[in-house]
């Protein structure tokens, strides 16, 4: 039963389906007509002119070397002819391959004209400039830091002797009143 309803809907499915591209079937349908009628119409009449031509070519080969020859040239010709399509197919194959190639260089032409050698090389010489400003200034920075050091050396160096000069001063003081409140004792 649940087949018969799945049935039933493929077909609605398909009604609907039909319904809705049956006009645009039809019109390809009378395409195809059109072009199959127009497709042998060309080919009665190339037909036509070829069997006129192959009537007066019999008809002026009396003789069988001029239509041996005729039937030799012919064989020649599309003997030729294969070969030059196939030479033909050859050089559509380079084409496409020539075509890739030649993309492949635009891209890569591309990516290399991105990089402009005298905005580059323009750049390149400010760069130059700044990092020598910088190296100046580091420089001078380092010799200020030196004589930084040697200043702040030279102060603690100072600081020692002031603060042994105190503790020497502390003591002579302390000699200084420890006889002083023994004799006030």
């Amino acid at each position: 039963m649940l087949t018969a309803n799945r049935l039933e809907k493929i077909m609605e499915l398909e009604d609907n389906l039909r319904a809705q591209y049956q006009d645009k079937l039809d019109a390809k349908d009378k395409e195809i007509e059109a072009l199959t009628a127009e497709k042998d119409k060309l080919k009665a009449d190339m037909q036509t002119t070829i069997d006129k031509q192959l009537e007066q070519l019999k008809s002026l080969s009396g003789k069988a070397a001029v239509n041996e020859r005729a039937e030799q040239q012919n064989r020649e010709l599309t003997n030729r002819s294969e070969k030059l399509q196939a030479e033909v197919s050859d050089l559509k194959k380079r084409l496409k391959t020539v075509q890739r190639e030649m993309v492949e260089v635009k891209d890569e032409n591309k990516k290399l004209t991105q990089y402009d050698p005298a905005r580059m090389r323009k750049n390149l010489d400010a760069n130059k400039k700044k990092l020598a400003e910088k190296t100046k200034a580091v420089d001078t920075l380092q010799k200020s830091l030196n004589q930084t050091k040697r200043e702040n050396v030279t102060l603690e160096q100072k600081i020692k002797e002031l603060e042994a000069k105190l503790a020497e001063a502390e003591s002579v003081e302390e000699d200084v009143q420890a006889p002083e409140e023994q004799e006030a004792a």
